[in-house]
């Protein structure tokens, strides 16, 4: 029986903890009701604004053609799933029910209360998941600005211009569709559209979702256009992908577009809306198009509803451009009736203007400007009308060129040949990095000159007309043997002629971008015999005939991107030749008899992957040469004591002297710890890809004291790496490690940093700030004028305290993107005595973008005294700025979302007052 009663109180016992333990839950549940209520209506607020935010976003994606992820589709159908309860318990709250006290009411009030707890438990859930979004994946691409500034001159104080552009805005709001303007080259149509383009992108009001820019040119090509579409519109350009499924895709994302303006500039023919992927003002209500062309027809054939002629200045704004170009020289009292005399003659064409006023700049003498007009008087040529009235002027800038550079002999008195031509307008900056373009009225003159050459010396240009052959008679019809420059570029021809042509004095024979061209007969070269310039960039060459060897004159070989190209001829006897352009073939070795070029001076090996071989001694024997790129290419420099039969980077310290650009990858580090790395300087472009002793691949840019380090170990490095910091105005680190350990070695080196003015760093794991170690180093960073830090995630303080930050008197810029941790810029923790003056005197421009953990941006009572611009976004925990009324004054810019704006904390409200009209919510 004891056995019995020991078993029956066990379970009682245990049945009551239980049952005790559920009451006790229930119990809490319940009582817990209005505080969970109270909770819900609190973490709704959060969740509201959360959901505002996120389908924020969703639609500027969906609008921009973006899918959206999958993740945040289940949250927002979570969301509104939810809705429906928490609209049911905060009318609860309203009504304000109180429970009744009878056994049944607390079953009732207590599935109520489990009800709000669950809920509550959802909301909590849903803002966590929310949080994981990061900003970004709801829209992985920009939303592209409604309006690009377009860079061009100003037709400010030209009366006629401004009135036509008057006239263009008037037909926009007027309700004109389609738009032409056309006139004369080098008129003005380009620099009235880009204007118009520039004052909508400061409009108060954007009348239109997006802007949209397109070049089409006389040699149109539909995909480049859109190209150029798609890429305003930041859609992926995909350049294996057709015109007929990129025109789907343009399409589909511009019908989304409740109002777009199209400008197509220098039109030549019509172009075909639906061909280009554009939907038509007669399909979309919301589409508009301006259109530019030389041609009236062409407005014809584009259906125009508004034709727009644009005439030449008049003759006051003639004079005052021409002022603008020639300078104070103009007005010189023996001079100014020659200069009158002189833009009469340019029949007050703008193009015209400029290119005969940069012409004379600065150009003193009487006799100098009598020539000129005298020039201009004479030029008579054979081709009436518009030739007549452009090309006159125009010929003058080619005339003052004559006998400059004509042979240049080195890259530095190339690039001076480049700068005149460029100062005298006969040529522009391009649209990319380090790329040129030539104004079309400019080219056509060119053309027109060489191609009437008085000395007897022609020129035939064939480029760009869609020729598939070259025909004999296309020579015999203009007196082969007296032809100077022949150019059958941008075709698409297949084959040349199987016979010899006699071009005895042509020196330039240019077939680059012919594609399908897979073979250069035997007997097609024999008859240039004096050419000089050689040009097959493009092409689908297999193979170089013999002939070519006979070429003793020629200075350039240009076969870049023949993709086809396994092997070369013999070069030995090639031994003028100056240019060798072997990039993007499939070369496995380098050409035999290359060590004989004794004059070569450029040397393009990029993208050679299946380059694998240089004997040693080869590059070492090119005595001249200026400039070595191997970019992607499949070789790597040996290391010294490694050589292995291949070429070293020993071997080309004896070319450091007169190289001036060099760009290679190495097998490891190619110098020895101590060694003086002066040659560098020297250097216009530097460039070494090598991998370290932890086998990671570093590359190393130097470009004009501006320095570039990726993927180092720069704990590693710190005997060498001193001399960069040293030599550097500007130095980036990326994706390095043993960051403050290299800080804490320079304490002891001599490394001195005064020329360094900008310093980013980016992807480099670091959780200490940049200058923690570095209190010891405050003098050797005086010149630093800017600080760029991004997506250092360990990171949580950007600079240390005291009197290290004491002495960056001169940092204007902080910019601090994507860093985690980042609680704060300023560290204080370790007790420094903190001056009262500010940190950052002269700072000018603050960014800081995606710190979500970010705290405190400096002391609360500080200011900072020239700061400028404030860009502040996905920042919540910046809560004050360093401004006061007495320093608001030199603030330009404050930018940020409205809800950041609206929570910020200040001294009093007249600041804020004051600092509003210069808020910008982006």
């Amino acid at each position: 029986m004891e056995v019995v009663g020991a078993a029956v109180g066990a379970l009682v016992a245990t049945t009551s903890q239980l049952l005790c333990s559920c009451v006790s839950s229930k119990t809490n549940t319940t009582f817990n009701f209005h505080s969970n209520l109270a909770a819900v209506d609190q973490e709704m607020k959060s969740l509201t604004d959360r959901i505002k935010e996120v389908k924020g976003e969703t639609e500027a994606a969906e609008k921009q053609g973006n899918k959206i992820t999958s993740e945040v589709v289940t949250w927002l159908q979570d969301v509104e799933t939810l809705q429906p309860g928490v609209d049911a318990i905060q009318g609860q709250m309203v009504n304000n029910e109180k429970p009744c006290r009878c056994f049944l009411n607390c079953r009732k009030r207590y599935r109520a209360s489990r009800e709000v707890e669950k809920t509550l438990e959802e909301i909590k859930r849903l803002l966590l998941v929310a949080e994981k979004f990061n900003y970004d994946v709801v829209c992985p691409t920009r939303v592209p600005r409604a309006v690009e500034h377009i860079p061009g001159p100003s037709i400010r104080g030209q009366t006629t211009a401004s009135k036509k552009l008057d006239e263009i805005r008037k037909a926009l709001d007027d309700g004109f569709k389609r738009i032409g303007l056309w006139g004369l080259g080098g008129v003005g149509k380009s620099t009235l559209v880009k204007n118009l383009n520039n004052e909508l992108k400061k409009a108060s009001t954007q009348p239109f979702g997006i802007v949209i820019w397109a070049t089409v040119s006389k040699s149109v090509v539909i995909k480049n256009v859109q190209k150029q579409v798609a890429e305003r519109l930041n859609l992926e350009v995909k350049m294996e992908e057709s015109v007929q499924r990129m025109a789907s895709r343009l399409y589909e994302r511009l019908e989304n577009e409740e109002k777009f303006l199209l400008i197509l500039d220098d039109v030549w023919a019509k172009i075909d809306l639906d061909t280009l992927g554009v939907p038509g003002p007669d399909v979309h209500k919301g589409c508009k198009i301006i259109l530019t062309s030389r041609l009236k027809e062409v407005c014809r054939a584009m259906t125009t509803d508004l034709d727009i002629k644009i005439e030449v200045l008049n003759d006051v704004e003639a004079w005052q451009l021409f002022c603008q170009k020639a300078g104070d020289v103009a007005h010189l009292e023996e001079i100014k009736p020659l200069a009158e005399a002189i833009v009469k003659e340019c029949c007050r064409l703008p193009l015209a203007i400029i290119t005969v006023g940069a012409a004379m700049r600065k150009k003193t003498k009487v006799e100098l400007w009598k020539h000129a007009l005298n020039q201009l008087q004479r030029s008579v040529p054979s081709i009436e009308g518009i030739e007549a009235e452009v090309y006159k002027p125009l010929r003058l800038s080619y005339d003052s060129l004559q006998g400059e550079g004509q042979n240049w002999e080195g890259m530095d008195e190339g690039i001076s040949l480049i700068e005149n031509l460029k100062d005298s307008c006969l040529l522009e900056d391009g649209p990319y990095s380090e790329t040129l373009k030539m104004h079309d009225v400019v080219r056509d003159v060119a053309i027109w000159i060489s191609s009437t050459s008085e000395d007897g010396c022609k020129s035939l240009v064939r480029s760009g007309i869609g020729l598939s052959e070259i025909s004999v008679g296309e020579f015999s019809n203009s007196n082969s043997n007296s032809l100077d420059r022949v150019s059958f570029m941008g075709n698409n021809i297949t084959r040349l002629p199987d016979c010899m042509i006699q071009c005895s004095k042509a020196s330039v024979l240019l077939l680059r971008d012919n594609h399908a061209l897979d073979t250069v007969p035997e007997k097609f070269l024999q008859g240039f015999e004096a050419l000089k310039v050689l040009d097959l960039d493009f092409t689908s060459i297999r193979s170089l005939p013999h002939s070519l060897l006979q070429l003793r004159d020629l200075r350039a070989l240009l076969l870049y991107g023949c993709e086809n190209l396994e092997e070369l001829p013999s070069l030995g006897t090639l031994t003028k030749l100056r240019d060798l352009d072997l990039c993007g073939t499939c070369i496995a070795n380098l050409p035999r008899g290359i060590e004989n070029l004794s004059e070569l001076r450029v040397l393009n090996l990029e993208e050679t992957s299946e380059l694998k071989s240089i004997q040693p001694g080869i590059i070492s024997k090119l005595s001249c040469l200026e400039s070595l790129s191997m970019w992607a290419s499949g070789f790597r420099f040996h290391l010294k004591g490694e050589e292995d039969g291949q070429a070293t980077f020993e071997e080309l310290k004896s070319s450091f002297n007169r190289l001036h650009y060099l760009n290679i990858s190495l097998k490891g580090i190619p110098w020895e710890k101590s060694e003086d790395l002066s040659w560098i300087n020297r250097m216009s472009h530097l460039q070494l890809c090598f991998y370290d002793a932890q086998g990671r691949s570093v590359l190393i840019t130097f470009d004009e004291k501006r320095c570039s380090i990726r993927n180092l170990n720069l704990s590693l490095s710190q005997e060498w790496i001193g001399w960069f910091w040293d030599n550097s105005s500007s130095l980036q680190l990326e994706q390095c490690i043993g960051l403050v350990e290299m800080l804490e070695d320079f304490i002891e080196s001599d490394a001195s940093f005064a020329g360094l003015k900008s310093l980013s760093i980016t992807k480099c794991p670091t959780s200490l700030g940049i200058s923690e170690p570095a209190g010891h180093l405050a003098l050797r960073f005086h010149s630093l004028r800017s600080i760029k830090v991004e997506f250092c995630h360990q990171m949580k303080y950007l600079l240390s305290c005291g009197d290290f930050i004491q002495t960056l008197p001169n940092l204007e810029v902080i910019n601090v993107t994507n860093c985690e941790n980042l609680e704060k810029l300023f560290n204080n923790e370790s007790g420094q005595n903190i001056s009262p003056d500010p940190m950052v005197p002269k700072l000018r421009i603050l960014q800081l973008e995606y710190l979500p953990k970010f705290k405190t941006l400096c002391r609360h009572e500080e200011t900072w005294p020239c700061l400028e611009q404030v860009v502040v976004w996905r920042c919540k925990g910046v809560r004050r700025l360093p401004l006061t009324n007495q320093n608001a004054g030199t603030i330009k810019e404050i930018k940020g979302e409205s809800e950041w704006w609206d929570a910020l904390e200040w001294d009093d409200d007249q600041t804020k007052t004051s600092l509003l009209p210069f808020f910008h919510p982006r």
